[in-house]
């Protein structure tokens, strides 16, 4: 794993994924590796993914001269990376990322496939939006070790989210990508695990192809339907992460 620090220019940028107004990314890079991110794209980074990370070492110091000057607005923590990778253990960027929003009431929203993030809780109940995602996309210990081989484990993650459940912070789970043959038939139990630990809502993705191989609509519906029985049997809300691109996929 190649460790590099740098001084970055700017902490917050302008979104358009749901649900937020800026972006906040500690970290380039993602030692956690995951065989199907989409960062490496967005990024257009040729380094090889799971293989490095840059540490933002000033970021905080960025993010709190920057909030005085922006209009307030939710803060999306790890759309391109892992705010809580294993390396923040050590750097504790993104804690430090936390004191600051805390500091001027900002709201902040969490995805996160680590554990690590309990260490945090403290801070998360200061925000004046207290809202922590975890994307678990299969129970098996075996098929998240292929496909996302440097994340907490499945068990871990749901511990995680029972003890921030616990502690009154608002927490939901993200079902994405669904891996057709893989991980699709385990969409009931993710569910209702996630019920059984204290989430609130869901929030899913289909799998996204390459140009050429878009999977069927029929399979997409049905995906769709089971993950909305799922959530209704088990009370909790659910919504798809991108609705306006559902349709977006083959009828041949």
């Amino acid at each position: 794993m190649q460790v590099n620090e740098i001084m970055c220019k700017s902490a917050l940028v302008l979104t358009g994924l749901p649900g937020g107004k800026y972006a906040l990314n500690p970290y380039r890079g993602c030692s956690h590796g995951c065989l199907y991110c989409y960062a490496p794209s967005v990024l257009r980074e040729n380094r090889p993914w799971g293989g490095f990370v840059d540490v933002k070492i000033n970021i905080a110091d960025v993010l709190d001269a920057e909030v005085v000057k922006l209009q307030k607005g939710n803060v999306l923590i790890g759309t391109v990376t892992d705010a809580y990778q294993p390396i923040d253990a050590k750097y504790k960027i993104t804690r430090r990322c936390l004191e600051v929003l805390a500091a001027h009431d900002w709201p902040a929203t969490i995805q996160t496939k680590s554990a690590l993030v309990t260490r945090d809780i403290d801070l998360i109940l200061q925000l004046s939006k207290k809202d922590v995602g975890f994307t678990i996309t299969t129970l098996n210990e075996t098929v998240q070790k292929k496909f996302e081989p440097g994340s907490s484990s499945p068990a871990a993650r749901l511990a995680a989210l029972k003890e921030l459940s616990d502690a009154g912070i608002q927490t939901w789970i993200f079902i994405g990508p669904v891996l057709p043959g893989i991980t699709e038939n385990e969409i009931e139990n993710i569910v209702q695990a996630a019920a059984m630990a204290g989430a609130r809502s869901v929030i899913w993705d289909k799998l996204r192809p390459r140009p050429g191989c878009e999977l069927k609509a029929e399979y997409v519906v049905d995906i769709a339907e089971r993950i909305r029985k799922a959530c209704n049997a088990t009370g909790l809300s659910c919504t798809s992460a991108f609705p306006k691109n559902l349709n977006n996929s083959s009828n041949d």
